[in-house]
Protein backbone atom coordinates (compact mmCIF):
# COMPACT_ATOMS: atom_id res chain seq x y z
CA UNK A 1 0.00 0.00 0.00
CA UNK A 2 2.56 2.47 0.92
CA UNK A 3 4.86 1.60 -2.10
CA UNK A 4 1.89 2.59 -4.77
CA UNK A 5 0.47 5.91 -2.65
CA UNK A 6 4.68 6.79 -3.10
CA UNK A 7 4.56 6.29 -7.12
CA UNK A 8 1.36 8.19 -7.49
CA UNK A 9 3.08 10.78 -5.13
CA UNK A 10 6.26 10.76 -7.32
CA UNK A 11 4.27 11.01 -10.41
CA UNK A 12 2.53 13.93 -9.42
CA UNK A 13 5.38 15.26 -8.16
CA UNK A 14 7.14 14.97 -11.11
CA UNK A 15 4.03 17.19 -13.04
CA UNK A 16 4.57 19.86 -10.64
CA UNK A 17 8.35 19.99 -11.21
CA UNK A 18 7.85 20.01 -14.70
CA UNK A 19 5.13 22.88 -14.41
CA UNK A 20 7.40 24.84 -11.79
CA UNK A 21 10.22 25.11 -14.32
CA UNK A 22 7.95 26.08 -17.36
CA UNK A 23 6.60 29.07 -14.99
CA UNK A 24 9.69 30.25 -13.90
CA UNK A 25 11.09 30.01 -17.97
CA UNK A 26 8.18 32.03 -18.94
CA UNK A 27 8.53 34.46 -16.17
CA UNK A 28 12.57 34.85 -17.06
CA UNK A 29 11.88 35.61 -20.88
CA UNK A 30 12.90 38.76 -22.20
CA UNK A 31 9.69 41.49 -21.88
CA UNK A 32 7.85 41.59 -25.18
CA UNK A 33 7.11 45.00 -26.68
CA UNK A 34 3.86 43.62 -27.17
CA UNK A 35 1.61 44.04 -23.93
CA UNK A 36 -0.92 41.97 -24.88
CA UNK A 37 1.22 39.12 -25.57
CA UNK A 38 3.22 39.87 -22.54
CA UNK A 39 0.38 40.05 -19.97
CA UNK A 40 -0.78 36.31 -21.61
CA UNK A 41 2.67 35.08 -20.85
CA UNK A 42 2.73 36.41 -17.25
CA UNK A 43 -0.83 35.26 -16.58
CA UNK A 44 -0.28 31.53 -17.78
CA UNK A 45 3.32 31.60 -15.86
CA UNK A 46 1.44 32.47 -12.62
CA UNK A 47 -1.41 29.75 -13.38
CA UNK A 48 1.30 27.27 -13.57
CA UNK A 49 3.17 28.21 -11.09
CA UNK A 50 -0.07 27.81 -8.98
CA UNK A 51 -0.76 24.43 -10.32
CA UNK A 52 3.18 22.86 -9.22
CA UNK A 53 2.42 24.41 -6.31
CA UNK A 54 -0.78 22.41 -5.42
CA UNK A 55 0.90 19.23 -6.91
CA UNK A 56 3.75 19.47 -5.38
CA UNK A 57 2.14 20.00 -1.84
CA UNK A 58 -0.18 16.89 -2.56
CA UNK A 59 2.55 15.17 -3.75
CA UNK A 60 4.34 15.90 -0.02
CA UNK A 61 0.99 14.93 1.50
CA UNK A 62 0.55 11.23 -0.03
CA UNK A 63 4.29 10.79 0.99
CA UNK A 64 3.78 11.65 4.92
CA UNK A 65 0.62 9.75 4.47
CA UNK A 66 2.93 6.75 3.34
CA UNK A 67 5.40 6.91 5.85
CA UNK A 68 2.61 7.68 8.56
CA UNK A 69 1.51 4.11 7.58
CA UNK A 70 4.45 2.02 7.68
CA UNK A 71 4.03 -0.70 9.73
CA UNK A 72 0.48 -1.61 9.15
CA UNK A 73 -0.35 -3.99 7.05
CA UNK A 74 -3.23 -4.08 4.25
CA UNK A 75 -6.22 -5.97 5.14
CA UNK A 76 -8.65 -7.05 2.48
CA UNK A 77 -9.59 -10.04 4.38
CA UNK A 78 -9.20 -12.29 7.27
CA UNK A 79 -5.71 -11.96 8.10
CA UNK A 80 -3.73 -13.56 11.02
CA UNK A 81 -1.71 -10.74 12.69
CA UNK A 82 0.03 -12.83 15.08
CA UNK A 83 0.38 -16.60 16.80
CA UNK A 84 0.42 -16.82 20.50
CA UNK A 85 1.40 -19.65 22.73
CA UNK A 86 0.51 -18.45 26.28
CA UNK A 87 1.59 -20.86 29.38
CA UNK A 88 0.57 -20.53 32.66
CA UNK A 89 2.84 -19.39 34.89
CA UNK A 90 1.03 -19.05 38.02
CA UNK A 91 -2.48 -18.20 40.42
CA UNK A 92 -3.36 -15.28 37.64
CA UNK A 93 -0.51 -14.66 35.67
CA UNK A 94 1.29 -16.25 32.34
CA UNK A 95 2.83 -16.19 29.61
CA UNK A 96 2.78 -15.12 25.89
CA UNK A 97 4.71 -15.71 23.15
CA UNK A 98 4.13 -13.77 20.47
CA UNK A 99 5.16 -14.57 16.72
CA UNK A 100 4.32 -12.06 13.80
CA UNK A 101 3.54 -12.62 9.86
CA UNK A 102 7.43 -11.03 9.24
CA UNK A 103 9.33 -13.16 11.93
CA UNK A 104 9.32 -10.73 15.13
CA UNK A 105 9.09 -11.99 18.20
CA UNK A 106 7.84 -10.96 21.71
CA UNK A 107 7.87 -12.71 25.24
CA UNK A 108 5.68 -11.30 28.08
CA UNK A 109 4.72 -11.62 31.74
CA UNK A 110 1.16 -10.90 32.21
CA UNK A 111 -1.11 -10.79 35.16
CA UNK A 112 -4.63 -11.70 34.97
CA UNK A 113 -7.18 -14.41 34.02
CA UNK A 114 -7.21 -13.73 30.34
CA UNK A 115 -5.19 -12.94 27.31
CA UNK A 116 -6.03 -9.36 25.63
CA UNK A 117 -5.40 -7.49 22.37
CA UNK A 118 -5.86 -4.61 20.60
CA UNK A 119 -5.40 -2.80 17.17
CA UNK A 120 -5.93 0.25 15.00
CA UNK A 121 -8.23 -0.17 12.11
CA UNK A 122 -7.59 2.33 9.83
CA UNK A 123 -10.18 2.27 7.40
CA UNK A 124 -9.89 4.67 3.86
CA UNK A 125 -12.44 6.39 2.26
CA UNK A 126 -13.51 6.21 -1.50
CA UNK A 127 -11.36 8.78 -2.18
CA UNK A 128 -8.39 7.44 -0.74
CA UNK A 129 -9.10 3.68 -2.54
CA UNK A 130 -8.46 5.51 -5.96
CA UNK A 131 -4.42 6.54 -4.86
CA UNK A 132 -3.86 3.36 -3.85
CA UNK A 133 -5.18 3.22 0.14
CA UNK A 134 -6.91 0.64 1.59
CA UNK A 135 -8.41 -0.48 4.99
CA UNK A 136 -4.78 -2.00 7.03
CA UNK A 137 -3.88 -2.40 10.72
CA UNK A 138 -1.37 -2.64 13.11
CA UNK A 139 -1.56 -4.88 16.79
CA UNK A 140 -1.28 -2.14 19.39
CA UNK A 141 -1.08 -3.48 22.62
CA UNK A 142 -1.01 -6.78 24.96
CA UNK A 143 -2.54 -7.19 28.59
CA UNK A 144 -3.49 -9.76 31.34
CA UNK A 145 -7.05 -9.42 31.60
CA UNK A 146 -9.25 -9.95 34.86
CA UNK A 147 -12.35 -12.15 35.02
CA UNK A 148 -13.34 -10.44 38.15
CA UNK A 149 -14.06 -6.26 38.31
CA UNK A 150 -12.39 -6.15 41.61
CA UNK A 151 -9.14 -8.07 40.50
CA UNK A 152 -9.35 -5.33 37.57
CA UNK A 153 -9.75 -2.19 40.21
CA UNK A 154 -7.20 -3.87 42.88
CA UNK A 155 -4.71 -6.79 41.36
CA UNK A 156 -1.40 -5.29 39.53
CA UNK A 157 -1.73 -4.62 36.02
CA UNK A 158 0.36 -5.40 33.02
CA UNK A 159 0.04 -4.01 29.66
CA UNK A 160 2.64 -3.64 27.15
CA UNK A 161 3.00 -2.31 23.06
CA UNK A 162 3.36 -4.51 20.25
CA UNK A 163 4.43 -1.92 17.98
CA UNK A 164 7.34 0.22 17.08
CA UNK A 165 8.06 4.06 17.73
CA UNK A 166 7.23 5.90 14.40
CA UNK A 167 8.43 9.25 13.38
CA UNK A 168 5.15 9.71 12.06
CA UNK A 169 1.74 8.05 13.04
CA UNK A 170 -1.53 8.42 11.02
CA UNK A 171 -3.81 8.43 14.25
CA UNK A 172 -1.93 11.69 15.44
CA UNK A 173 -1.97 13.00 11.80
CA UNK A 174 -5.56 12.53 11.76
CA UNK A 175 -6.26 14.51 14.94
CA UNK A 176 -3.77 17.13 14.42
CA UNK A 177 -5.19 17.77 10.56
CA UNK A 178 -8.69 17.97 10.69
CA UNK A 179 -8.51 18.02 6.37
CA UNK A 180 -7.79 14.20 6.61
CA UNK A 181 -11.19 13.53 7.62
CA UNK A 182 -11.48 13.62 3.75
CA UNK A 183 -9.49 10.85 3.64
CA UNK A 184 -9.52 9.09 6.29
CA UNK A 185 -11.90 7.37 9.37
CA UNK A 186 -8.81 6.38 11.66
CA UNK A 187 -10.77 6.37 15.33
CA UNK A 188 -11.40 2.84 15.00
CA UNK A 189 -9.97 0.41 17.43
CA UNK A 190 -11.02 -3.11 17.84
CA UNK A 191 -10.01 -5.77 20.98
CA UNK A 192 -9.95 -8.93 21.60
CA UNK A 193 -9.38 -11.84 24.76
CA UNK A 194 -9.04 -15.36 25.33
CA UNK A 195 -8.72 -17.32 28.88
CA UNK A 196 -5.54 -18.16 29.46
CA UNK A 197 -5.70 -20.58 32.54
CA UNK A 198 -4.21 -23.11 30.37
CA UNK A 199 -1.75 -24.02 28.16
CA UNK A 200 -2.55 -23.31 24.28
CA UNK A 201 -1.45 -21.86 20.86
CA UNK A 202 -3.97 -19.09 19.67
CA UNK A 203 -3.70 -16.87 16.24
CA UNK A 204 -4.81 -13.51 16.85
CA UNK A 205 -6.92 -12.50 13.61
CA UNK A 206 -8.20 -9.84 12.18
CA UNK A 207 -10.89 -8.93 9.74
CA UNK A 208 -12.71 -6.20 8.11
CA UNK A 209 -14.94 -6.16 11.43
CA UNK A 210 -12.48 -6.38 14.04
CA UNK A 211 -9.97 -8.62 15.94
CA UNK A 212 -10.58 -12.19 16.83
CA UNK A 213 -8.81 -14.92 18.27
CA UNK A 214 -8.92 -19.17 17.54
CA UNK A 215 -7.39 -21.58 19.00
CA UNK A 216 -4.69 -23.58 17.49
CA UNK A 217 -5.05 -26.88 17.49
CA UNK A 218 -1.93 -28.99 18.77
CA UNK A 219 0.37 -31.36 16.93
CA UNK A 220 -0.21 -35.03 18.44
CA UNK A 221 2.83 -36.23 20.08
CA UNK A 222 4.74 -39.08 18.01
CA UNK A 223 4.62 -42.35 18.60
CA UNK A 224 7.54 -43.70 20.09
Amino acid sequence: MPAMTIIIAIVIALLGIFLLGAGINALRRRSLRNQTVRKRRYNLALIELTLAFCLLSFAALLCTVAVATRGYQALTREEVAAVVRVEPSGAQSFTAQFRFPDGRQAHFNLAGDQLYVDAFILKWKPLANFLGLHTAFELDRVAGRYMKLEDETNRPRTVFSLTAPKFLDLFTLRQRYLFLANFLDAEYGSATYMMAQTPATYEVRVSTTGLLIRQVAEPLPAVQ
